[in-house]
């Protein structure tokens, strides 16, 4: 593929990543809100539907992941391939993290379906719910690799000023900002809402940087240039 199609199927596959992201956090947090395992387990068993979309948009979060890794890859290659190979393996390990996730929800949505002889003894289901309801790492490990891999991207956007220099400059801060702040909270250094803020930086970044790839694409590398 061209390096115009590259982008442009990056730039489109950014702003898919961020609405499916929202979508299955929404349908998620419907499908759970409630207190207690038990009550949890009930409420998904209302809410099936729910659960089993969001199975869907997981994986294709995951797929996403990877179309972003070969695309910005394939972009940024000519100004540093090892960086660049760099970069494309943390993307994809943060599909690949992400994909790990996916058999709990199964595990969740046969719990609170299952009938009959099939299904496990009251204190049984209780424990099993307590397992697979344990909440995952906060922030997720798939974040910290997102965040190593986009910063090196952003580094070679900025270096081959493939795109604006002040767009490339925000998107190395706002990824740098994760790398530094994503292993603390994981750690438990670094908690409260401020955690959270952290995130605003990368979200605008993409949000600008997903239709400059769509309408005007990249530049040829300042390497590439000088050759």
């Amino acid at each position: 593929m061209t390096r115009a199609t590259n982008a442009r199927i990056a730039g489109f596959t950014l702003l898919f990543y961020i609405a499916i992201g929202i979508a299955s956090t929404v349908l998620m947090n419907r499908a759970t809100s409630a207190e207690g395992t038990a009550a949890i387990i009930a409420r998904v068993a209302g809410h099936t539907s729910d659960v089993r979309i969001d199975i869907v948009l997981e994986l294709l979060q995951c797929v996403s992941a990877f179309v972003l890794a070969i695309t910005l890859y394939a972009i940024t290659r000519d100004e540093d391939h090892e960086l660049a190979m760099l970069g494309l393996v943390c993307r994809v390990a943060e599909g690949v993290i992400g994909a790990i996730g996916i058999p709990k929800e199964l595990g969740l949505l046969w719990l609170a379906t299952t009938t009959g002889a099939h299904a496990p003894d009251p204190v049984a289901a209780n424990a099993l719910g307590a397992f697979l309801l344990m909440p995952d790492p906060n922030p997720p490990i798939g974040a910290i690799f997102f965040a190593v891999g986009s910063t090196i991207f952003s580094c070679l956007l900025l270096r081959g000023r493939m795109v604006p220099v002040s767009l490339a400059w925000l998107g190395v801060f706002a990824s740098a900002l994760l790398v530094v702040g994503l292993p603390l909270q994981l750690a438990g250094f670094f908690t409260g809402p401020l955690a959270g803020y952290q995130w605003l930086p990368a979200l605008v970044f993409e949000l600008l940087l997903a239709p400059w790839l769509l309408i005007k694409g990249v530049a040829m590398t300042a390497r590439t240039q000088s050759a």
